[in-house]
Parts: C-alpha cells; sequence; structure tokens
C-alpha cells in the first residue's frame, strides 16, 4: 500500500509541484490550500508525513504544528520556510518539526528529505517491540524521572511536557548521564544516520530543554562542552535505574 502524503501549501504552483512530484515517486497525496483545512484534515485521516507550509491563511504552519503535537498526533512533519528565515526554522523545530526544507528548493532535495523522514519513523516503528522490553523501567536522575514507554517526564514531582524530540534528546542524554556526547552523537541516536539537516537541529532542542528543566536546575541541568557537545549533570542524590 502506497504511502500517504498530506502536503498544506497555499501556492498553487508549488502545491501542484509537490503534488506530482510525489506521485510519481509512489506516494498517495492529499493537497490542502488552507491552513485550517489542512488542520481538519489531518486530525480526521491517517497520514504517513506532512509537508506543511508555514506562511498559511486561516491557521498558520507553527499553530498547526503546536495543535496536533498538543493532541498527541505524532505524524512526522516537515516544514517549508523561506529563505534566511532562521527564526521559522526554530520556531519550527520547537513546535515539533521532523526536517525543514527552505525555499526555493531542488525537487531531488524535497525527495531525498521526505525518503529519509519515512525511513527513520519505520526504522523507530520496528524496534519499539523489542525496544519496550528494553526500557520499561523508570529513569531516575536527581529529581528527573524519565518515563520511556510513555513518553512522560517529571522535574521535582512536576509533569514536563517535551515534544518527541526533545524527549528523544533528553533520554539519550540521561542513559549516560556525565558523559559529553557530540552533536554528531545526539544527530544520529535520535534523528538517525541518513538526516540530512544541520546540527542546529540539536543546538535548538537542546535551548528549549534547558528552559524546560529550569524547574530544578540545581538536581540537573545541560551543559555545553565548547566545540564538542552537550551533557547532563546530575546532582547525585539518587542512582540512576534503567
Amino acid at each position: 500500500m502506497a504511502q500517504r502524503l498530506l502536503v498544506i501549501e497555499d501556492e498553487p504552483t508549488l502545491a501542484r509541484l509537490l503534488s506530482y512530484n510525489l506521485t510519481q515517486e509512489g506516494y498517495e497525496v492529499t493537497v490542502e490550500d488552507h491552513g485550517t483545512a489542512g488542520y481538519d484534515r489531518a486530525t480526521r485521516e491517517p497520514f504517513d508525513l506532512i509537508v506543511l507550509d508555514l506562511m498559511l491563511p486561516g491557521m498558520n504552519g507553527i499553530d498547526i504544528l503546536d495543535k496536533l503535537r498538543g493532541q498527541g498526533i505524532r505524524t512526522p512533519v516537515i516544514v517549508l520556510t523561506a529563505k534566511n528565515a532562521e527564526e521559522d526554522v526554530v520556531r519550527g523545530l520547537k513546535s515539533g518539526a521532523d526536517d525543514y526544507i527552505t525555499k526555493p528548493f531542488g525537487v531531488s532535495e524535497l525527495l531525498a528529505r521526505v525518503s529519509a523522514v519515512l525511513r527513520r519513523i519505520s526504522g523507530l516503528a520496528e524496534e519499539a517491540v523489542p525496544e519496550a522490553t528494553v526500557s520499561a523501567s523508570t529513569i531516575i536522575l536527581g529529581q528527573l524521572e524519565i518515563y520511556p514507554e510513555r513518553y512522560e517526564v517529571s522535574l521535582g514531582g512536576q509533569s514536563i511536557n517535551l515534544r518527541p524530540k526533545e524527549f528523544e534528546v533528553l533520554l539519550y542524554l540521561a542513559r549516560k548521564p556525565g558523559v559529553v556526547l557530540t552533536r554528531d552523537d545526539l544527530m544520529n541516536a535520535v534523528w538517525g544516520f541518513d538526516y540530512i539537516g544541520g546540527q542546529r537541529t540539536v543546538d535548538v532542542h537542546v535551548s528549549s530543554l534547558r528552559k524546560k528543566l529550569e524547574l530544578d536546575p540545581e538536581s540537573v541541568h545541560i551543559d555545553s562542552i565548547r566545540g564538542v557537545g552537550y551533557k547532563l549533570v546530575v546532582n547525585k542524590k539518587r542512582t540512576p535505574v534503567i
């Protein structure tokens, strides 16, 4: 069965280009040209991936992402951003986007990114069953408690709302507390070896995590190691249980 893609893009020429080339690759493509209609479609029907423009009538792409992730809908999303719009890229990643493409872009780049995200998500799904038996227990670090099978985190007894990729970054750091992990380590572990986005993606997610861990910075925090990467620093009040 063909994988189903939802394209939410209001510019007619670009929407036709996306639809044609993705269909030629064997995907089943649905197109919506209005933000609200695209959001409604994404919540009503199952899709394997969403290609989402950030500038849309009715409801912009960031609002769509926030609402989808807020409802627990984890369909992978690739956002389309304007050239030199780094702020939009950061906002998209913080809102739960899996990847981004900067306009103008080539068809080959689009197809490569779509294929990479779908392969990565498929790989995670295949590993879900055996992984559950390994990661079912709680990870406790200071006042930080992580529940891998439920994608839930609490700090000092207070629940922290994390985006899926933020959770995966924190989980990877928490499995090796005090160990310096490079950006490449994090990129490969969370986004996959075939991810073709930049390391800025890692920095954005770590920055967002830091703000959410400020509830109890004396218990646990993330240190930057200049030119290398990051490590999770824990006040040794408890022993991690994995």
